[in-house]
């Protein structure tokens, strides 16, 4: 659906002023959308997900350790597709009382289908930074209604790294996100990323219970985390039922494709403006942190190259 059909119907939770903030600047900050019921619970959940984490001493597929993780001081930077490992992960982003598939109904349209999940740890004292990327390109589909759906459980301040996004870059072009060698890195280049202009820059600080939700498109990083306090952060993406995805989902789930709201589609649409491909994820993928941090997995998996897996 184009906006102004998006637009033409009745929302569910959000105003049409939201709404048209969406599509003019590409992102959005819902303060304190989540009751705190929903804050509880997920707070408990992701509590077991680290105490679960200290049997773990070498990242994989589903967890992402960072530096110094230990049985007795768990440092994490990913927990992979989130919601095939605890039912509240997936009730959060799925069920008829939760209001995070509304929010995104109100956006690409009534019928909404699931893509993947994460939980992004950045821990304190120097989790790592995001550096400034788009999302589209890690798993480009038939069209540009993909969105990303962050919650912040915990309330997200300056000192812990939030999300910084670029106004409006979601109407302009898809970036590169391969090195000099060819490689993918999942980032902008050096070059690029340091043109843009910081002054035009949005940090999406918020109390717990928030959420922000940017297009596919936008422009985004986040800096290090150096407060004492971790900043855990659940992402939900979501995509119209009629987007199709051109490529192997690099974080498989039990759950990709369900459709969450609405039903499903019976006609692919297809954006005419090109995007970018990634590798071939089918032979490996750990996150984003990772990439973007040149990490030497040789001994693991294949090398990521433009011209696929090698």
């Amino acid at each position: 659906m184009t906006p102004e059909q998006v637009l033409s119907i009745e929302p569910k939770i959000l105003t049409q002023k939201q709404r048209e903030f969406y599509f003019e600047n590409g992102y959005l900050l819902l303060e304190k959308l989540l009751p705190d019921s929903w804050i509880e619970r997920l707070r408990k959940t992701t509590d077991e997900m680290v105490d679960k984490s200290r049997r773990i001493a070498k990242s994989d597929a589903v967890w992402d350790l960072d530096k110094g993780h230990t049985a007795d001081n768990p440092r994490l930077r990913r927990l992979s597709s989130m919601n095939d490992h605890h039912p509240t992960y997936w009730a959060y982003a799925s069920a008829p009382d939760s209001p995070l598939p509304d929010a995104i109904a109100d956006l690409v349209g009534p019928d909404v289908k699931f893509h993947h999940s994460k939980l992004n740890f950045k821990w304190s004292k120097g989790g790592d930074e995001v550096k400034w990327h788009q999302d589209i390109s890690f798993w480009p589909h038939t069209n540009y209604s993909p969105c990303t759906a962050g919650t912040y459980i915990y309330e997200s301040t300056a000192e812990q790294g939030p999300l910084g996004v670029l106004p409006g870059s979601h109407n302009g072009p898809v970036v590169d996100q391969y090195n000099d060698k060819g490689e993918w890195v999942g980032c902008m280049k050096p070059a690029d990323a340091a043109a843009i202009d910081m002054g035009k820059v949005v940090y999406l600080e918020g109390p717990a219970g928030s959420v922000t939700i940017h297009n596919c498109r936008t422009l985004h990083y986040s800096k290090a985390n150096w407060s004492e306090i971790p900043r855990p952060l659940l992402l939900n993406v979501y995509s119209a039922a009629n987007a199709m995805p051109y490529t192997y989902n690099p974080l498989q789930s039990r759950y990709m494709g369900a459709i969450v709201r609405g039903k499903p589609a019976r006609w692919a649409y297809h954006d005419p403006r090109p995007c970018m491909l990634p590798p071939d994820w089918s032979g490996g993928y750990t996150s984003i942190f990772a990439l973007q941090q040149e990490e030497d997995w040789s001994k693991e998996r294949p090398k990521a190259t433009a011209g696929g897996m090698m």
